[in-house]
């Protein structure tokens, strides 16, 4: 593969920003730009981290902060530490809670602030913000985190022999943006073995390396990146989880929000807004995004895009920050039925919602796509088999998952292969709406040490075009067979359309999202020999696999 490479440099701060370089304790200055509203005097905050280049289009920040100094916010966007015109050493995640903690302490120094602070922002920029809370600060009365995870750099998720897929888009992520101050693509060769080779090639190709990735591939290094305690473990304050039904962190977002509304001393500063939108906040309603609806390109549909994005946060810091709205004026759950529309609830699941469970039948048939989703639970022991080969692995769906619903690919086809196990529900006679957790439980077995598991939901039309509702996965730590396991696919809000189908595909690989499993005990990321392996799903009156949904309404 050639050595060429692209490299993303500082867009220019515009007119209605001023720059400054505010000192952090060790003496490193961040580039930091203030908006403030028409009028003078002093106002409450809103304060955004990031590592995206704060005045590039990307982020959109020019017109965000004319939307919220128009409802009488300042609103401050920080490059952080070693990224674009910050200072420091590039590593990320690290050191975010003390600059969060010095920032905030400039802000409250300044004569345009009243010394209250708001947070704000998406993914990374929604872990900044926990980062923050982790410090303590006094002047930080509530926050916004959007499509993101207090543990995005954190331990991977277990749940007694069901642990986290390693996610090969971390990898990814830190390689690319995570190198120096700027931001560099090139295409991976995904060929190369073992995977630490693909990373390894890009560093020689760029001629730089990321000490992101140096922590977080092939082993996790411990990092302090909580050094005061986690968040949750903080003073509470008031919190407005943004959750994308279609992003590809809804999982972590959802898990940080349901453990919180449990939570004493928080849980009753818990507010949801979700809506059918992924990473990049593109919305179901204009799936797969034509250009009039892009608004990473199109001028007019940022406007529109902008203004759901941000209409939620302000009513939310309207009573938290202002105190210029009752709390009460807020619903705690404000959220989007696919296909339908917004509604509001006072607890998630809402109420009238209800555990449904679509059994797996007929599995013998499952490998040519003819397994059922039964009403009714078997009668009899079944089985059914599939080899994984590591060397003819199932594609991931879209080549940026971040930006899922710009392609909303159909994954007809998926349930043609032979290493897919595939079922499918009746046609819907009404509208059958789902709102809440949807999980599989399964009993499975594999001749190999562990093994990879991946669940997709989709809805399958009358025309045979199928399209994502949820999707999990998980590592099967105990091939025993002994229990059980649960597959977490995650929330929704989603409504299955009439004379539509309900499709569930289980495999064993989802690669170049997910780390292709080397079918043997070694690490995968250094693997560089693969060996098949073959998997058995089984269920029966005593344990029977079957899909967990929640729904709303009667049979």
């Amino acid at each position: 593969m050639p050595d060429y490479f692209e490299r993303t440099t500082e867009e220019t701060v515009p007119d209605t920003a001023a720059q400054h370089m505010v000192r952090m304790r060790d003496g490193v200055r961040l580039a930091t730009d203030v908006y403030l509203p028409a009028g003078g005097g002093q106002a409450e905050t809103v304060l955004v981290r990031l590592p995206y280049d704060k005045n590039s289009r990307y982020v959109f920040f020019k017109w965000v902060a004319e939307i919220f100094t128009a409802r009488g916010y300042a609103m401050v966007v920080q490059d952080v530490r070693g990224k674009f015109r910050s200072e420091g050493h590039t590593l990320g995640f690290v050191g975010e809670a003390g600059d969060g903690y010095d920032t905030i302490d400039w802000i409250i120094a300044q004569p345009w602030s009243n010394g209250i602070v708001g947070m704000f922002g998406d993914s990374y920029y929604g872990f900044t913000q926990w980062a923050a809370v982790s410090s303590g600060h006094r002047a930080l009365r509530a926050i916004v985190p959007r499509v993101t995870s207090a543990d995005l750099f954190g331990e991977p998720h277990a749940d007694g022999t069901i642990r986290d897929v390693p996610w090969l888009v971390h990898a990814d992520y830190v390689t690319h943006f995570w190198l120096d101050k700027h931001i560099y693509w090139r295409e991976l060769d995904w060929t190369l073995r073992p995977l630490t080779e693909v990373f390894e090639d890009y560093f020689r190709a760029v001629g730089k390396r990321s000490a992101a990735y140096d922590v977080s591939v092939p082993h996790r290094v411990p990092l302090p990146i909580y050094p005061d305690g986690h968040p949750f473990d903080a003073r509470p304050i008031p919190v407005l989880h943004a959750v994308g039904w279609f992003d590809n962190l809804s999982i972590v977002s959802m898990r940080d929000y349901m453990t919180l509304a449990r939570k004493p001393g928080w849980a009753s500063l818990q507010y949801l807004t979700a809506d059918s939108v992924d990473h990049e906040n593109f919305h179901l309603s204009n799936a797969p995004i034509a250009e009039q609806d892009d608004h990473g390109v199109n001028d007019q549909a940022l406007a529109r895009m902008l203004a759901l994005y941000t209409e939620p946060a302000l009513d939310f810091f309207d009573v938290f920050l202002k105190g210029i709205r009752e709390a009460s004026t807020l619903p705690r759950v404000s959220w989007h039925l696919g296909h339908e529309g917004y509604h509001e609830a006072p607890c998630w699941p809402p109420p009238g919602s209800r555990e449904h469970h679509l059994f797996l039948a007929d599995l013998t048939a499952a490998q040519a796509a003819g397994g059922r989703l039964a009403g009714s639970e078997p009668a009899g022991e079944e089985a059914a088999e599939w080899t994984y080969d590591p060397a003819d692995l199932v594609a991931s769906s879209v080549p940026n998952s971040f930006a899922f619903l710009h392609e909303f690919p159909d994954e007809s086809a998926m349930a043609g292969r032979a290493d897919v196990l595939s079922f499918v529900s009746g046609p819907a006679s009404s509208p059958l709406d789902l709102a809440g957790p949807v999980d599989l439980l399964i009993t499975v077995t594999s001749t190999a040490p562990s093994t990879y598991l991946f669940a997709k939901l989709l809805d399958e039309a009358p025309d045979g075009t199928a399209r994502l509702v949820v999707r999990g996965q998980g590592e099967l730590t105990d091939v025993s067979g002994a229990g059980q396991v649960k597959i977490e696919m995650g929330h929704t809000g989603y409504r299955l359309q009439p004379g539509h189908r309900l499709r569930l595909n289980i495999t064993s690989s989802d690669f170049p999202e997910f780390v292709r499993h080397p079918g043997t005990g070694e690490n995968p990321w250094l693997a560089t020999t693969t060996t098949p392996s073959t998997q058995c799903l089984r269920t029966g009156p005593c344990a029977p696999s079957s899909l967990r949904l929640t729904v709303l309404g009667g049979e």
